[in-house]
């Protein structure tokens, strides 16, 4: 492997001045990555990724393999990445262990092959359980950044298009390499919010008491003798197309929004409306839409963790007024639309680091209404967010459940059925649970409402068969009662998982006997 560059060549000792960061190729800086390094990347989801450096280390790995030698790394990051990290590492075979959420289908299915060990965390954790040293020494920090102010001592460095775990990366890692992507704008320096806490003992309230609210530096401050180079390079975010909204995404939008206008009337949500915080996708997108048409809600606020189109559409309207995010999940349309108007998104935009963005504390503070996306849902009001019949995981638990338990209204959605018809997504009791009854407050499919709030286990089991499931379904959930044992929660654990059985043995769930 390449050695690393001298930083010590930067300093011209006749004139006492500091010159530029050493540039390097892509090609060059992956070279300098070791089998069994462990790699802390920018980003959240696809947007402020790495990209330039990981493509070569996928070329490493695959060159390494083919010559009869091991080349597998450990990746930490925000959230998922793009497909130039975790798409064609995975194809090259070059993952060991990853944490905390990804969402590539490539990565899928090693993980379910049982190929990558992948560790799912809550996304507010995954920075601070570095910092305790769960998970050892961070070899390198690759980072992307819009620009860089080169000082000899400390580099400011400022990020692109999402937060992540940036900081705690940067200032933990041995070594740093900086991808300068000249795709964004300079001016998304403008957007960002980097702060930092303290760790136990010394942890301090974080002052955040309205969404707009700044408390940290717009950069990421880095020893800069740990910056072993600077990579140029022009490379688009790599967003990812979500599908359109449909019939039933629709129908679900309404649900939420007549929900939680209801409750504004009825004086449980304040007139003024309180922040939103809403999953990524159709739903999401069709569930912010309906709240955005919906003439009786007022201007909202948004404390999420990723920001879709759809508010970036909503702020430009002045529909919605604040918004905080850790990233701008946004087509690379959009996110030109962000650079045009900056002069205006500047002060209505905040991207933070994800355990700030995803802070429990700040979360209650605020009062967000949380609104995110199940698998399925069985009838006390237990949420699985992440497994296929409890055993092949989809994507994570992502932050779903740094909101929902913290919410001042946790929401849950999901289409009543799946894959035409054949999956109930309202079952007797869920194949991997993700969110306790405890923490869900309400279920909406496009059927309907299942408040659940003060309802007992057999109340809400009624409320979510009539309101949620799909007709079809009802009669085989009704059935399941009528064989559940009395207690506090009814349940006969013989035919508890009957639904999955039918489906896994028969391929359908309505041939299920009870």
């Amino acid at each position: 492997m390449t050695s690393l560059p001298d930083r010590g060549k930067n300093i011209n000792p006749k004139k006492k001045y500091y010159m530029a960061y050493t540039r390097m190729t892509a090609a060059d800086a992956a070279a300098l990555i070791k089998n069994g390094d462990t790699l802390g990347m920018s980003g959240f989801t696809p947007a402020g990724s790495a990209k330039a450096v990981t493509r070569e280390l996928a070329a490493i790995a695959t060159a390494e393999h083919e010559a009869g030698r091991e080349f597998k790394v450990n990746i930490f990051t925000g959230a998922s990445t793009g497909e130039s990290t975790d798409g064609v590492l995975t194809e090259a075979h070059a993952i060991k262990y990853r944490a905390p959420y990804t969402t590539n289908p490539s990565f899928r299915k090693s993980v379910n092959k049982g190929e990558i060990s992948y560790n799912d965390i809550h996304l507010s954790q995954m920075a601070q359980e570095l910092r305790y040293g769960f998970y050892g020494d961070i070899d390198w920090a690759i980072l992307e950044v819009c620009d860089i102010e080169e000082g000899a001592d400390t580099c400011k460095a400022y990020l692109t298009s999402a937060g992540g775990i940036s900081p705690t990366v940067a200032r933990m890692a041995k070594h740093v390499i900086l991808e300068l992507n000249s795709f964004h704008s300079k001016d998304a320096k403008f957007m960002h919010d980097v702060y930092e806490p303290l760790d136990p003992p010394m942890r301090q309230p974080i002052p955040i008491i309205n969404v707009g609210d700044r408390i940290g530096k717009p950069y990421v401050e880095i020893d800069a003798k740990k910056i072993v180079g600077v990579v140029e390079c022009d490379l688009p975010d790599e967003a990812r197309a979500f599908k359109d909204s449909d019939p039933i995404t629709d129908q679900i939008g309404h649900n939420v929004a007549e929900f939680l206008v209801n409750d504004m009337k009825r004086g449980i949500i304040p007139s003024t409306f309180l922040p939103l915080q809403s999953g990524v996708g159709s739903t999401a997108n069709a569930i912010l839409g309906a709240l955005g048409k919906h003439k009786e809600v007022p201007d909202f606020n948004v404390y999420t963790e990723v920001m879709q189109d759809s508010v970036v559409e909503m702020m430009l309207e002045g529909r919605v007024k604040d918004a905080s995010s850790c990233s701008l999940t946004v087509s690379n349309e959009c996110l030109k639309q962000v650079y045009d108007n900056m002069n205006y998104l500047k002060d209505h935009i905040t991207l933070r680091p994800s355990e700030i963005s995803n802070s429990p504390e700040v979360i209650r503070r605020l009062g967000v209404i949380a609104i995110n996306t199940a698998i399925e849902v069985d009838i006390y009001g237990n949420a699985n967010s992440t497994h296929i019949s409890g055993t092949k995981m989809m994507n994570g638990i992502g932050g779903s459940g740094d909101f929902e338990r913290n919410a001042y209204i946790s929401i849950f959605t999901c289409p009543s059925t799946a894959k035409g018809g054949l999956i109930s997504s309202i079952v007797p009791m869920v194949s991997h649970q993700d969110h306790s009854e405890h923490d869900v407050n309400v279920i909406v499919t496009e059927q309907g409402v299942a408040d659940l709030r003060g309802k007992s286990p057999i109340e809400r089991a009624h409320l979510i068969i009539e309101n949620c499931a799909h007709p079809d379904y009802r009669p085989i959930l009704r059935a399941y009662l009528e064989h559940a044992q009395m207690g506090q929660t009814r349940h006969n654990l013989g035919k508890a998982f009957a639904m999955h059985i039918a489906l896994a043995e028969k391929g359908d769930m309505h041939l299920t006997e009870m």
